[in-house]
């Protein structure tokens, strides 16, 4: 190899390194700690558990007066095997969406979250208490008339950020930076 060709690149690692190092470290995402499916009576229910870490710029934005809109996504599907164990394919067959919106009040100093499909508002002393009371999915009813349609479901859920919730002149800056991209990926549900 010529000393020319390992000069540049020399020069090509070093300009990469530079650029990784530039970018700022990805926060920490959104994660369901923990979701299962239990049969109560002639129904089922879900629980499950959701850990919320903020980064900065969003904290920043709710202090602000800037109210977050956050959703958790929950699915069923229906497992169809094609080609026996091997390979499956999934059809959504119930769909729902719980949104929440979260604001700082500043003159009690108190966080407002709003269910967003009932309006029902609760003020928390904290933002720690806020998102940890939102994270709990406690007992919520899934349809019967679809677990007794099909046999092999799976549930599935996600929880995330609704940055076009945000005010139009933050919305670009937000769906471009990592800061705000914070929604956890799809999690399977235990069924007990």
């Amino acid at each position: 190899m010529h000393v020319f060709s390992v000069v540049k690149l020399t020069r090509k690692l070093l300009l990469l390194l530079a650029l990784c190092a530039s970018f700022p470290a990805i926060a920490d995402t959104f994660r369901i700690e923990h979701a299962d499916v239990r049969k109560v009576g002639n129904g089922h229910i879900l629980n499950a558990l959701i850990s919320y870490p903020l980064t900065p710029r969003v904290v920043e934005a709710l202090e602000h007066g800037v109210p977050i809109t956050f959703f958790q996504e929950i699915q069923l599907l229906n497992e169809i095997p094609l080609l026996g164990p091997v390979w499956q394919w999934n059809r959504r067959v119930w769909r729902t969406e719980l949104v929440y919106e979260l604001r700082s009040h500043q003159l009690t100093e108190q966080y407002v979250l709003t269910a967003v499909s009932t309006h029902k508002h609760r003020t928390f002393p904290t933002i720690e208490d806020a998102l940890a009371a939102m994270g709990r999915i406690d007992a919520l009813t899934l349809p019967p008339e679809i677990l007794l349609k099909h046999e092999r479901l799976q549930l599935r859920l996600r929880s995330g950020l609704d940055l076009h919730a945000l005010p139009t002149p933050m919305r670009p800056g937000a769906l471009l930076s990592s800061k705000w991209q914070l929604t956890s990926p799809w999690t399977e549900a235990a069924w007990y």
